[in-house]
C-alpha cells in the first residue's frame, strides 16, 4: 500500500519521531503547548564529505528499546475510511484507551470532520446523547465505550435505546490475543466476549478478525441499525487491528452501503384492514413507537384519520398526530374504547395495555376495556427483534389481525386502500362522525385549561404554570421538546400547539433514570444546523444521574434551554410508597424517607455555572420565571445552553 505524503501527516511523524529519538523508550510528557511553542531548531552543519542521506540514514538508527514509529496507514485508518462512508455526522464517547488507536485516527487522518469528536464524561451520558439525536435525525451517531467497563457504563442507556426503537452505532474495543495484553489494566479490561452483556437489547453485534471482515461489518452494522424496527448494534475494534500497520499487499475495499426498502405489510391484509375501517361505525387508531426522525408516521396517519373522520389517540412513544387536531382524541382514550367497534393499533408498545385496565391493589387484577365483538388490528415491525430475556415487548395482546411490515412504509398502501373504498355514502357518515370528534376535541381542550388555571399562584410554582410560562415564551418560536412530557403531567401535550415531528420526541424507551441529560443534549445538537430551539423540562433527580451532560454542552457550545422541575424527590417513587402505605395501613406521610433529594437542597444553577453553563435560580416565585425565561431563551438564541432552577410542585 502507498505511503501518505500529505505535508500534515510527515508533520505529525517528523514531531513524533524526534520526540522517540530524544531518549530510549521514553514517554511525551511534554504539554503540547510547550512542544507547539517550540522554535525550529537551525539547520545542522553536516561534517565535510558526509551526505544529508547519509545523515538521515544514521538518525534512523534508534536506540535500544526505542519504539519504532511507522509511516503507513495503521489499521484504525482503514476502520476510519469505514464509517466515513456511511455519512455518520458525530461521535460521542468518554476517553478510553482501548481505542486509542482509533480515536487517534479519527482526529488527525479524518481531520474530526464527519464525524467529529464530542467529548461525554461518562459513557451512559454518550450513548443517550446518541439516542436523543436519532430522535431528530432518523439516523445513528457513532459511540465508542471503553471496553469492559465502558460497555458495563453504557449498558442503561443502550437499553433505553433498543426500547425506544432507535438506531445507534456502537464501538468497543478488545485484545483477543492474550499474550498482547499489557499486564495490569488492560488485562482487567479485556473479555473473551465483550458484547455478551447487552446482547439481549442490541439488534446485532459483531467482533471482526481482519480489516476486511470489520469493513463489512461496519456497513452491515448500519444497515441492521436503520432497519425498523430500529435499534443499537455493536462492534468490537481488536487492539491490533486498530494498531498494527496495514500490510503493503492489502487489498481492502469498502463495501457500499445499499439503498433501503423498508418491509412493508403484505398487500392482502392491509386491503383487508383498510375494508375493516371503512365498515366499522366507530374506529379508533392508537400510535405510539413507530420511526423516529422525519420519516414517522404523522403525514400519513393524518390522510388516513381524515379520510375516514376517524378518531385518533397518540400514545406519545413519537409525534404521531397534531395535537390541535380536530380528531386527535388523545385525551377520551376510555369513552373511545367502550364503544369501539374496530381498534387498529400503529406500531405499539403496549397494545393488551391500553385496551384492558388494570388494578394495582393486593389482589392484582384486570379486565378488558373492549366489547366482546370489537375487532383489533396491529400494524408493527416490533415482533420481528424480540428476545426472551428482557420483557420490553409486553403482555401478549390476542388481536384479531396481525400485519407485520412498518407503520410509516406501509401507511400510503393503506390511505390508498380507504381511499378507493370511501364511496359518498360513507363520506357522508364519515362527516357526521368528524363534527362530533370536533365538537369533543374543543371539550377536552377547554377542560384541560380550566384544570391548569387551578393553583395558578401557587408557590412551590405549579407544574402547569412552570410548562405554561415556557409555552408563553417559545410559542413563536421553531421549537423542538427535546425532553419527555411525563415527569410535569403533560401539560404540554394537553395544552402546547403541537403539529411537526420534532415538537414531541417522546420518552426514553425503558424508562431508565438518567436518560434526560444526555438524551436532550444529544437532540439539541441535532436541532442546532435547523436553527431550531430546543426545551427540555427536565426532572430533577433525572438530571442528576447525568449532571455532566451540562459540561458537553458547553464545551461544544450546543443551544439548549433547561428549565428544572425541580420538586425535590423522587416523586413517582413517594407516590409508590404511599400507595404501599395506604395498602398496610401506615404512615403514609413517611414517604419521603429514601426518596427526598433535599436537606442539603441540590443548587442546580450553580451546578450549572460551574460547567460553563449560563443558569439562574432556585426560582420559588411564579411571577419571576417570565422574565427568567426571557433571559435564557436570549442566552440559548447566541448559540449557548442555558437552565432554570425552577421549585416546583410534585405533579
Amino acid at each position: 500500500m502507498s505511503k501518505r505524503k500529505d505535508a500534515a501527516e510527515v508533520g505529525r511523524r517528523g514531531f513524533l519521531k524526534g520526540a522517540a529519538l530524544a531518549g530510549a523508550a521514553t514517554t511525551i510528557a511534554a504539554p503540547l503547548s510547550a512542544a507547539r511553542a517550540q522554535a525550529p531548531a537551525a539547520p545542522e552543519k553536516l561534517p565535510q564529505g558526509v551526505t544529508a542521506g547519509q545523515k538521515a540514514a544514521e538518525s534512523e538508527k534508534l536506540p535500544a528499546g526505542a519504539e519504532h514509529l511507522i509511516e503507513a496507514r495503521s489499521g484504525s485508518d482503514f476502520m476510519v475510511d469505514a464509517f466515513k462512508t456511511l455519512g455518520i455526522e458525530y461521535i460521542a464517547a468518554m476517553p478510553g484507551s482501548s481505542f486509542r488507536g482509533l480515536q487517534e485516527s479519527f482526529i488527525n487522518y479524518g481531520k474530526n470532520t464527519a464525524p467529529e469528536w464530542l467529548t461525554c464524561l461518562h459513557e451512559e451520558i454518550s450513548v443517550a446523547m446518541s439516542h436523543g439525536y436519532a430522535k431528530v435525525e432518523g439516523k445513528p451517531m457513532l459511540n465508542l465505550v471503553h471496553a469492559t467497563v465502558g460497555l458495563q457504563h453504557a449498558s442503561m442507556a443502550i437499553y433505553n435505546a433498543y426500547a425506544d426503537r432507535v438506531p445507534i452505532c456502537m464501538m468497543t474495543a478488545n485484545i483477543a490475543d492474550a499474550t498482547m495484553r499489557r499486564p495490569g489494566v488492560e488485562v482487567d479490561h479485556t473479555v473473551q466476549d465483550g458484547p455478551v452483556i447487552t446482547r439481549d437489547y442490541t439488534k446485532w453485534d459483531d467482533s471482526p478478525g481482519s480489516l476486511q471482515h470489520f469493513a463489512k461489518s461496519t456497513v452491515r452494522s448500519y444497515q441492521i441499525a436503520m432497519t425498523p424496527p430500529m435499534g443499537p448494534v455493536l462492534l468490537v475494534a481488536d487492539g491490533s487491528l486498530q494498531e498494527d500497520p496495514i500490510p503493503e499487499d492489502a487489498k481492502l475495499t469498502i463495501p457500499k452501503l445499499p439503498r433501503f426498502a423498508t418491509a412493508v405489510g403484505d398487500s392482502a391484509a392491509v386491503a383487508e384492514l383498510a375494508q375493516m375501517l371503512v365498515s366499522a361505525e366507530n374506529p379508533v387508531i392508537f400510535a405510539d413507537r413507530g420511526v423516529p426522525g422525519p420519516n414517522g408516521v404523522m403525514k400519513n396517519l393524518i390522510a388516513l384519520a381524515e379520510a375516514l373522520q376517524c378518531p385518533v389517540v397518540d400514545i406519545g412513544g413519537r409525534m404521531n398526530f397534531p395535537n390541535m387536531h380536530p380528531l386527535n382524541q388523545s385525551e377520551r382514550r376510555g369513552a373511545l374504547l367502550a364503544q369501539a367497534d374496530l381498534v387498529v393499533g400503529i406500531d405499539m408498545t403496549d397494545f393488551w395495555g391500553v385496551t384492558h385496565g388494570y388494578r394495582d391493589q393486593l389482589h392484582r387484577t384486570s379486565r378488558p376495556l373492549l366489547k366482546p365483538t370489537a375487532k383489533t388490528v396491529s400494524l408493527s415491525s416490533a415482533s420481528q427483534t424480540i428476545r426472551s430475556n428482557y420483557q420490553n415487548f409486553q403482555r401478549f395482546s390476542d388481536v384479531t389481525l396481525e400485519i407485520s411490515g412498518d407503520g410509516a412504509a406501509t401507511m400510503p398502501f393503506l390511505v390508498e386502500a380507504v381511499r378507493k373504498l370511501a364511496n359518498d355514502d360513507k363520506k357522508s357518515a364519515f362527516e357526521s362522525r368528524g363534527k362530533k370528534m370536533a365538537d369533543a376535541r374543543k371539550a377536552s381542550y377547554e377542560q384541560s385549561k380550566n384544570e391548569a388555571a387551578v393553583g395558578w399562584d401557587a408557590n412551590p410554582i405549579s407544574t402547569a404554570r412552570l410548562t405554561m410560562e415556557v409555552w408563553d415564551k417559545i410559542k413563536g418560536e421553531d421549537w423542538s421538546l427535546v425532553s419527555g412530557t411525563q415527569p410535569a403531567s403533560y401539560w404540554s401535550r394537553r395544552l402546547w400547539k403541537m403539529d411537526k415531528y420534532y415538537h414531541a420526541l417522546g420518552d426514553s424507551g425503558a424508562y431508565g433514570v438518567g436518560y434526560g441529560g444526555g438524551g436532550s443534549v444529544g437532540s439539541a445538537l441535532a436541532n442546532r444546523k435547523y436553527g431550531r430551539l430546543s426545551v427540555a423540562i427536565m426532572g430533577d433527580g433525572d438530571l442528576m444521574v447525568s449532571p455532566s451532560a451540562l459540561w458537553t454542552a458547553a464545551k461544544h457550545k450546543i443551544p439548549i434551554l433547561m428549565v428544572m422541575h425541580n420538586n425535590r424527590y423522587y416523586f413517582q417513587e413517594v407516590m409508590h410508597l404511599q400507595h404501599m402505605a395506604n395498602r398496610h395501613l401506615r404512615d403514609p406521610h413517611t414517604a419521603n424517607i429514601g426518596t427526598e433529594i433535599a436537606n442539603p437542597n441540590i443548587d442546580f444553577a450553580k451546578l450549572a455555572q460551574s460547567m460553563g453553563v449560563y443558569a439562574e435560580g432556585p426560582i420559588t416565585d411564579p411571577a419571576a420565571l417570565g422574565p427568567a425565561l426571557q433571559r435564557a431563551i436570549a442566552i440559548v438564541k447566541k448559540g449557548e445552553p442555558a437552565l432554570l432552577d425552577v421549585v416546583s410542585q410534585g405533579r
